[in-house]
């Protein structure tokens, strides 16, 4: 009888496509039996002609043996589908989304599983392996395919063969092996739009009849798919190249060995996200009764940008930038007097985006400076196999991959007018001229790190470093009888340090001309700043330590820029096993558990942007440290639990189909859960934070499954249907709050269909379809607070922008946001201490007076000068007044969520990235003419709307979007070279596949993500 004739949930159109048209991929070698022999032999033992080896219960068998919804593809389908990259996967298996995600992540999310969330210590909900080993971190989304022997998806949780974090599925990519019969190469050169250029190619060399060693690449040259207006350069372009070399040792029948090493590196101006959208919030004119002042005021009540459609022309705004903390405080830094003792400011008291506006196409940028994207990736594979009498097989497998990333670009992708004002003739305080030029000499301020400019310039970097160890032991039975088992440990020990930098010219002149101040001549009165080098964290220096070297050499140690370094060691083992039981002759059962060890530990390293040590009032920010970034306590987590899954399949003998099979399984998957990064590092008596949670939960799902595959009219058409049902516990998600992707968990549920067909009426035509049904849904009573919309339309509580160290946006009650702006300190264009006021509303600050804990309310400062008290941090009651007099006993209530704002109910909201509808159709036709082969194939692609975010506003819509793409081959047989034509994205559309909200004091702008443009290209291949 077949080996484990368990049959699978399903397979995908194209790997039934892919059955009917190419050779089989596993054939016995001549027994040297008769033809009826072997005939009867291949009837009864072997697995049907045609079919998919694959590799997803971790042993090759036919894929219609394998009780998983898995869809598989060899490197000739993958061409033939042009699925180049990893992410390009959705297109051809049901219910698969996918899109790059913020700083260097990608969202890989199968039935609405996927990986929200973006945290360092977070872990992807959908496990990539390489030929079977997982990879936490890896590259095989961003490097290109080449030398593939079969790519496999597994739909669904992977409860007990992979277990931790495939909560969602698993992606096997499988390279080519060795081979020890045959000398064989191939070689193939493209060329195309956007002046690319790309090179594939792989040698097989055997040495002798045990040994083979085979010597893959593959290189990608590409001018960029944008255009950068301002720097006048074509960006987002790619340079890559990858390397793969491998050996197969064979000495006996019953035992073999591999070794693989690959690499890949790109060097180029990759952008890590797309273009920057925002709908302009100017800010109010006026709070209840109450008018705004200043301009300055009215941005400290603008969030920046407003929760406005992605797709209006709207959105091609630009943010309101006296919303940002530092364009205010370096706007209000006096540099001087003129000679007729008019006072100037180191910035114009402006916003320095007024009137500016963004060209409508995502592909068309200004930016001040072009990407830079730099990775490196090794992976090394040892794997032993040994087959014992008896019909048992061990497996080992030891891995070992480094991943290295270095990405920057354009912080706030727009640029600004002219900002800083000239010093040149300025005179001090005491009338005493500055030294040659001042601190802005013509107007222009020079960055230690991002060089001269008068205008404002931001930029970040987004780095990491990590290496993984993984070590796996099988043993599995190869039994005739009707039981047969799988039983196996691994092992995962993964270290990573994950660096994400954020410079600012206006940062670094606020440390040198503020908080650096020589006073000699007081605040806002240049003269000199302090020589500020402590040697060490602990040192009393009551100044900010500016990092003095160039952007490529920067020491990590400035607090003249925000850093936010995080340092994850992951440490996991497992033990698992799986039975399979033929019930009877068209009845089996699969039965498996697996129980996992997970510990993680953390070490964070709080933020330290313009935090200074020292005591008092003026430039006192509450930090902790002179230098660098001190470490606190390592958070430890550990995680243990059991998964698995059971799948009951029946082949009923029907007279309408070849072959049919109906099934039903459950499955239980986990994914661990991780540490929220740290925050600011304030001292609590100067600077109170609003509360937020440290760690976030683990994930886990019951996933439920029936469905039925069937094959007609000789194996030429077939027909699928599964459905499931998900419920789904602490689902993660992020968002930025505080300068951090804080998680969060929510409960959920998903269900869905997929329909799978195929039809090969003859020998040249070849049609396929899939299509994907999947409906999400928040559990009720869930809910979180939108950044976006703090108040949710409450008109009692303002959104107000606090002072430049604390991140996040707080609300207010109404009625304190008009006495301070009706206050005689907020007159005056500059805004005066209203600025102050304002932004104590968020923190209770002590910019003003002291916190002192033993006091009523905390001493708090602000009816010192507006006439009453108020702290967001007190429990929220709406039936007390939210706000008091200095000397009443009238009872005060704080802050809905100490001030962060008030929840949003996500009851019955659909799940982030969820498209109800994925649908693919794909026609292929040849024409043979004696050696010659001409196929003419077209392939189109569209998913439904979803919601970029888990509030499902008109701001998380994402329209749905499609894709064809269209190619002509034409083969010769008898020379083995081919040529082939192709366009892909014909339509050159240019969807937003994604979203992501960035943080409060960069003014809410949005990062998109999009697909590559049309690229037209020729391509010969030959193989000898």
């Amino acid at each position: 009888m077949r080996r484990h004739t368990i049959l699978a949930a399903t397979c995908s159109t194209a790997t039934l496509a892919l059955v009917i048209a190419t050779p089989a991929l596993a054939q016995e070698e001549s027994s040297g039996a008769s033809p009826a022999e072997e005939e009867q032999a291949a009837s009864e033992n072997a697995p049907p002609q045609n079919v998919i080896i694959v590799t997803a219960q971790k042993f090759e068998q036919s894929i219609q043996d394998v009780p998983i919804a898995v869809s598989a593809f060899n490197g000739e389908e993958l061409d033939s589908l042009k699925i180049e990259t990893g992410g390009e996967l959705l297109r051809a298996v049901p219910n698969v989304n996918f899109s790059k995600s913020n700083f260097s992540g990608y969202n890989f999310s199968i039935r609405g599983v996927g990986t929200k969330a973006v945290s360092a210590s977070s872990d992807p909900a959908v496990a990539v392996s390489f030929n079977n080993t997982p990879l936490i971190r890896n590259r095989l989304f961003e490097q290109e395919l080449f030398d593939i022997q079969r790519i496999e998806v597994l739909r669904g949780p992977q409860g007990t063969l992979y277990g931790r974090n495939a909560t969602g599925g698993v992606v096997n990519i499988l390279p080519a092996l060795p081979d020890t019969r045959e000398l064989a190469g191939e070689i193939q050169l493209e060329a195309g739009n956007y002046n690319s250029r790309r090179a594939q190619g792989m040698l097989n060399v055997p040495l002798g009849d045990t040994l083979a060693v085979r010597v893959a690449g593959a290189y990608t040259k590409r001018d960029g798919f944008e255009y950068n207006t301002f720097t006048e350069n074509d960006v987002n372009g790619r340079d890559l190249w990858s390397g793969r070399v491998s050996a197969l040792w064979e000495p006996r029948d019953d035992f073999k060995a591999s070794l693989i090493w690959q690499h890949f590196e790109e060097d180029d101006n990759r952008s890590r996200s797309g273009k920057q959208l925002c709908n302009r919030d100017p800010g109010p004119t006026q709070v209840g009764d109450t008018p705004v002042p200043s301009a300055i005021l009215q941005g400290r009540l603008s969030q920046g940008c407003l929760p406005g459609s992605l797709f209006d022309d709207s959105a091609y705004g630009v943010p309101n930038a006296l919303s940002f903390p530092d364009i205010a405080l370096v706007g209000g830094i006096g540099i001087g007097q003129t000679p007729t003792f008019q006072p100037v400011t180191a910035g114009r008291p402006v916003d320095p985006y007024a009137g500016l506006t963004q060209v409508r196409d995502l592909r068309t940028i200004s930016t001040s400076y072009d990407p830079v994207f730099r990775a490196k990736n090794d992976v090394v594979q040892l794997n032993l196999n040994m087959e014992f009498p008896g019909g048992l097989e061990l497996t080992s497998q030891t891995a070992y991959t480094r991943d290295r990333y270095y990405s920057s670009q354009d912080y706030n992708r727009f640029v600004s007018n002219p900002f800083f004002n000239d010093s040149d003739g300025l005179l001090s305080s005491l009338r005493v001229p500055y030294a040659p030029g001042g601190p802005l000499p013509g107007g222009i301020y020079t960055d230690p790190q991002l060089g001269p400019s008068n205008r404002v310039l931001s930029v970040d970097i987004s780095q990491s470093d990590s290496e993984q160890w993984t070590q796996e032991v099988r043993l599995q039975s190869n039994w005739d009888g009707p039981v047969n088992f799988s039983f196996g440990a691994n092992y995962i020990d993964f270290k990573s340090q994950d660096d994400y930098y954020v410079f600012k010219n206006t940062f670094t002149f606020a440390a040198q001309y503020f908080y650096n101040l020589d006073s000699e001549e007081g605040v806002g009165a240049y003269y000199g700043t302090k020589d500020c080098q402590p040697t060490g964290p602990t040192d009393p220096a009551d100044c900010i330590y500016v990092d003095p070297n160039p952007l490529e050499s920067i020491n990590g140690q400035g607090h003249n820029y925000f850093r936010s370094k995080n340092v994850v060691g992951t440490e996991s083992w497992a033990i698992f096993g799986e039975g399979y039981f033929d019930l009877s002759s068209r009845l089996r059962l699969t039965a498996g558990l697996r129980y996992t060890d997970d510990k993680k530990v953390s070490t964070p390293h709080p933020s330290q942007l313009l935090l200074t040590i020292g005591e008092g009032l003026g430039p006192t920010t509450g930090g902790s440290a002179s230098i660098g970034y001190p470490a606190d306590p390592d958070i430890e987590q550990q995680w243990k639990r059991f998964t698995g899954r059971a799948v009951l399949d029946w082949n009923p003998e029907v007279s309408f189909t070849d072959d049919t099979m109906v099934y039903a399984s459950f499955s239980h998957g986990y994914k661990g859960g991780g540490t929220n990064p740290p925050r600011v590092d304030f001292d609590p008596t100067i600077v109170r934070l609003q509360p937020l949670e440290t760690t976030f939960e683990p994930e886990s799902v019951n996933a439920f499954e029936i469905g039925t595959k069937n094959v007609f009219a000789d194996g030429k058409a077939g027909v699928n249907l599964t459905g499931f049902f998900y419920d789904y516990k602490n689902y993660q998600v992020s968002q930025i709050v505080d300068r951090i992707s804080l998680n969060e968990n929510f409960d959920t549920t998903s269900m869905g269909l997929e329909f799978e067909s195929w039809w090969q009426p003859s020998r040249s035509l070849r049609l396929t379809a899939n299509v994907g049904y999947l409906k999400t849904r928040i559990a009720d009573g869930e809910s979180s607070i939108d950044v976006m919309d703090r108040t949710q339309g409450n008109d009692d509580w303002v959104v107000v922008r606090p002072w430049i160290q604390v991140p996040s946006n707080c609300i207010a009650p109404r009625e304190a946001v008009e006495r301070v702006l009706a206050s005689p300190f907020s007159a005056g264009p500059e805004g005066g201490i209203g600025l102050l006021g304002l932004a104590g509303l968020c923190t209770s600050s002590n910019r003003i007076g002291d916190y002192d804990p033993a006091e009523p309310n905390g001493g708090l400062p602000f009816y010192q000068f507006f006439g009453f008290r108020y702290d967001p941090l007190l429990p929220y009651d709406p039936s007390l007044s939210p706000i008091g007099t200095p000397f009443g006993t009238e009872p005060l209530s704080g802050a809905p969520n100490g001030g962060r704002g008030f929840a949003a109910d996500l009851s019955g909201n659909e799940m982030p990235n969820s498209p109800h509808l994925t649908i693919n159709v794909s026609g292929e036709y040849t024409i043979f003419m004696d050696d010659w082969e001409l196929t003419l194939r077209g392939d189109y692609y569209r998913q439904s709307e979803s919601f970029a975010r888990v509030y499902n506003t008109e701001y998380d819509r994402l329209k749905g979007w499609d894709n064809a793409n269209l190619a002509i081959t034409l083969e010769n047989t008898a020379w083995d070279l081919t040529a082939q034509l192709y366009v892909k994205n014909v339509f050159d559309n240019t969807p937003i596949t994604d979203a992501f909200t960035n943080s409060d004091d960069t003014g809410l702008t949005t990062n998109v993500f999009t697909l590559d443009p049309r690229i037209v290209g020729l391509r010969v291949a030959k193989r000898f």
